[in-house]
């Protein structure tokens, strides 16, 4: 599990004490070499007096030599039973099978392109992630709770997500869509801000709790502002004045066990379906799909599309089929 900011962890305090003994090593080293002796009898006298093995002296030491030990003594010593003291602390609360854990954890996010960072591990967030996970995405979850992120399946980070490190601890770079799902309207401007800033070519999705920020967050950078409030209340609205359709969409959507799904397909340049009209395409019997809309360039929808539809580079295509229907479609889009 990636972690930002944890300066005073012991395994961060372990780090420092190693650099220490390890400057003290040198330290002695090259003042017994001042003092007469070579490499090789130097560092092996500071190794023995460090670590209060004490052998035997190499040579007869003056006054200049005992002095400089003795204060090797004081400092290395003491140094070298803190270093000890902290890796029994480390060993003993299973920190270092956290760090080893950590670092395979940032190993594989920095694999991951193309994925998704989700910022905020609340209900919001859970739901999200079952989602895209469920629509082949990768995720990385970041959140500061170190806690709820502990049983995860995917990538985490722990950190504070306004914070442009711990973004980027996440992959924000090579990322193609963040959401920012924090309860905190401000954190979730905060969040989106950085990921343009960060990444200019992001899909950020930010969650607003009021009305008065759904503006701003757009102005922001994210490309979707969505309200959970008030998609849940037009959801049961839904529900009561329209319960067929609500939930013939509801379960095309999200109801894995459905053989039909609902699938946009971007129409790339060069593509076999541009520049030409649904008609000639025949995509029913092609690929076996309904075209339920088009989206053109300028963002303009047309929903049920008439059979004389020119179908353009750039185009996005809305329609609803089987899994091997729409995945026809995408090769009939693409080439691949």
């Amino acid at each position: 599990m990636g972690s930002v900011g944890r300066v005073t962890s012991p395994i961060s305090r372990l780090r420092l004490a190693a650099a220490g003994v390890a400057l003290v090593l040198v330290l002695g080293t090259v003042g017994y070499m001042v003092l007469g002796l070579s490499l090789l009898d130097a560092l092996y006298q500071t190794v023995t007096t460090v670590t209060t093995v004490g052998f035997r002296e190499l040579g007869d030491f003056g006054a200049a030599e005992q002095v400089f030990t003795m204060a090797l003594i004081v400092i290395g010593v003491g140094l070298v039973l803190y270093t000890f003291t902290l890796v029994v602390q480390v060993v003993v609360e299973g920190q270092l099978r956290e760090m080893v854990g950590r670092r395979r954890m940032d190993r594989t996010i920095e694999n991951l392109r193309d994925h998704v960072v989700l910022c905020g591990w609340g209900r919001v967030g859970r739901a999200v992630a079952d989602d895209l996970v469920g629509a082949g995405k990768q995720v990385v979850v970041v959140d500061r709770d170190a806690e709820r992120l502990g049983s995860l399946p995917y990538p985490t980070v722990v950190g504070d997500a306004t914070l442009d490190a711990t973004l980027r601890a996440a992959g924000i770079e090579r990322a193609s869509s963040l959401v920012a799902a924090l309860a905190d309207d401000a954190a979730n401007l905060f969040v989106t801000l950085s990921g343009r800033t960060l990444n200019p070519q992001l899909f950020i999705v930010a969650r607003a709790r009021q009305e008065d920020s759904i503006d701003k967050l757009a102005r922001a950078g994210a490309d979707r502002v969505v309200n959970p409030q008030e998609l849940g209340a037009a959801r049961m609205a839904s529900f009561v004045v329209r319960p067929h359709v609500a939930e013939f969409i509801d379960v095309v959507m999200h109801e894995r066990s459905m053989e039909f799904r609902m699938q946009e397909v971007e129409v790339p340049p060069a593509s076999a379906l541009a520049e030409r009209t649904l008609r000639e395409l025949d995509l029913r019997q092609q690929a076996g799909v309904l075209v339920l809309a088009v989206r053109d360039a300028s963002g303009s929808f047309r929903s049920n599309p008439a059979p004389d539809t020119v179908i353009h580079a750039g185009d996005v295509v809305i329609a609803v089929g089987t899994e091997a229907d729409l995945q026809r479609l995408v090769a009939l889009a693409t080439g691949r």
